[in-house]
């Protein structure tokens, strides 16, 4: 019976000792390490991407899309519907999940795809909607923009729903409604677009694209200037 307390205290008090050095290890030490470099090396990206104004403020993540709608009438009623402010560019449709309510609005409660074919009824009208829409809003007293003109990310959402880019196509579609609204030459707009227009990633990968957090902040900016 000695024998085999003694085994037994010993084998626990092992299993302790073990727990312990990797509570330290694993719990502390490997996830300060991690932290550290991270910050020293990848501290944008390790900050969760943040995008920042002239003055400093957070205005949110290049990773993650925004919407640019004016405020609501009424801030209590949920089914009020979204009217974009047309000063700003806008992103490409965040309906990801369609008509249950959820992510309608770039919301990070969930995300996700509409899983409905290219077939589906109600998939074809929200882009006949959108694709209207884009040619309405776009449209202006000296640019009239053709409904073939319309880029597909401009009338369909993301996989995720979330997605922060756009095509340059879709940018360049919103120049001249931008540099109305703002009062700006459609020249300065254009070019605000294209120092905003990113490559393919290593010169092969993904497509070209215009970040449009990063965009509508540079436009603000040059507003003041």
């Amino acid at each position: 019976m000695n024998t085999s307390l003694k085994n037994t205290a010993r084998l626990l008090g092992a299993g302790l000792r073990a727990l312990l050095v990797l509570t330290v290890v694993c719990g502390v030490i490997y996830p300060l390490a991690v932290t550290g470099a991270a910050q020293a090396l990848f501290k944008d990206k390790a900050n969760g991407s943040e995008i920042s104004d002239a003055g400093g403020r957070t205005v949110g993540s290049s990773l993650i899309g925004q919407s640019f709608n004016l405020p609501k009438k009424d801030a209590g009623d949920p089914d009020e519907a979204a009217v974009p402010d047309l000063r700003w560019f806008q992103p490409r449709p965040s309906n990801g999940l369609g008509s249950n309510g959820v992510n309608l609005q770039y919301s990070l409660i969930l995300s996700g795809a509409t899983n409905r074919s290219a077939d589906n009824e109600e998939l074809i009208g929200w882009v006949k909607d959108a694709k209207a829409a884009v040619v309405a809003d776009n449209s202006t007293r000296t640019y009239k923009v053709r409904p073939q003109d319309v880029p597909a990310d401009a009338v369909t959402s993301s996989g995720s729903g979330l997605d922060p880019d756009i095509s340059p196509a879709y940018a360049k579609l919103q120049i001249h409604r931008v540099a109305e609204r703002n009062h700006l030459g459609v020249e300065r707009v254009a070019a605000l677009v294209a120092a905003h227009t990113e490559g393919r990633t290593l010169g092969f990968m993904g497509e070209p694209r215009v970040n449009v957090l990063e965009l509508n902040t540079a436009l603000k900016d040059l507003g003041k200037g």
